[in-house]
């Protein structure tokens, strides 16, 4: 699942040229009325959360708007989801939100919103999964989970986001692999590494971001990463593949949404303002140190078709191995 860094860095001639007629017609307007909203469909804890925050105070410290983070946790991000696309589409919503959005159509029975309703806006950044452990287990490495999971098949748990990536990449290591977890489902990153601390799950999968400082603590120890490479930040620790596992690259995402139909104006004003907000230097460092992110800062248009491209790969995935969400 390798994504094609060179598509989605921003052109600076394009994002001057969102200037003329677009932000002039953008600032024509009385936009914004108020304080903006930013929609996070989870709890705080995990990485979407600071991404949001982040970035808003960023906007806020550029432009003087003011904008407020709405934690909208529950089914995997569908619940906050639901309630951006349903906001009026006047520019003063928007959603801040994880890779596994683009996978509640295929989990979701009667999801409450269409992908329609909801625009892409920017492609933030990505970064690998990593999969850990609690130092009292006994694993060293992945491939010490997978001869314990075999030996004890549906034994060793593994905590993984409902309806993710993570619970993707652990289905097909499984089945491919020919090993068999106790797969528990959370609702969000942060409650996901309160369990593997507290030693109530043997294992768990997910954001990078999330697990790197109890690394560093010596709280939790990795296990892999699911890139195509080793991860700087952990030079030590084998890629999945380089532990001789059959799997794919694999990598969590952030993106920006609004309501469809907020005026073409408004979305690229605040396309704009987005990149400068991930291209500043502090910005940057920020996701780069806490969350390990490549930072992508794409166009609405390349948003757009890296999602399709996205859910053609992982709806595919999930029907060839009847994947369920929990």
């Amino acid at each position: 699942m390798t994504l094609r860094r060179r598509a989605f860095l921003p052109v600076m001639g394009a994002v001057a040229g969102l200037g003329v007629p677009g932000l002039a017609r953008a600032q024509s307007t009385d936009w914004p009325r108020g304080p903006l909203r930013i929609v996070v469909p989870f709890p705080p804890g995990g990485t979407t959360d600071p991404v949001a925050r982040i970035l808003a105070a960023k906007i806020s410290e550029h432009t003087g708007w003011q904008t407020l983070i709405d934690n909208k946790p529950g089914a995997a991000g569908a619940i906050g989801a639901a309630i951006a696309a349903k906001s009026p589409p006047d520019g003063q919503t928007w959603m801040v939100t994880f890779d596994s959005h683009i996978l509640s159509p295929a989990f979701t029975r009667d999801l409450p919103y269409k992908d329609a309703e909801l625009a892409n806006v920017m492609l933030v950044g990505r970064a690998p999964l990593a999969i850990a452990c609690h130092p009292d287990r006994p694993y060293k490495t992945f491939a010490d989970v997978v001869a314990d999971a075999k030996a004890r098949p549906g034994r060793v748990s593994n905590g993984v986001l409902s309806a993710s990536q993570a619970l993707l990449i652990s289905t097909h290591l499984q089945k491919a692999n020919g090993f068999q977890l106790n797969t528990i489902y959370y609702k969000g990153g942060g409650p996901t590494v309160q369990d593997l601390l507290a030693g109530v799950t043997d294992m768990a999968v997910t954001t990078l971001g999330a697990l790197k400082p109890h690394f560093d603590a010596g709280k939790l120890r990795p296990l892999a990463t699911t890139g195509d490479k080793r991860v700087p930040a952990l030079p030590d620790t084998p890629t999945l593949a380089e532990q001789g596992l059959q799997t794919y690259p694999t990598y969590s995402w952030w993106g920006v949404y609004a309501p469809a139909g907020t005026p073409k104006p408004i979305i690229e004003r605040m396309s704009a303002e987005l990149v400068k907000a991930v291209r500043a230097s502090d910005v940057a460092a920020k996701f780069v140190q806490q969350i390990y992110m490549e930072i992508l800062a794409s166009t609405p248009e390349q948003f757009a078709a890296f999602q399709q491209s996205e859910q053609e790969r992982w709806f595919r995935v999930i029907k060839d191995n009847d994947i369920r969400s929990d």
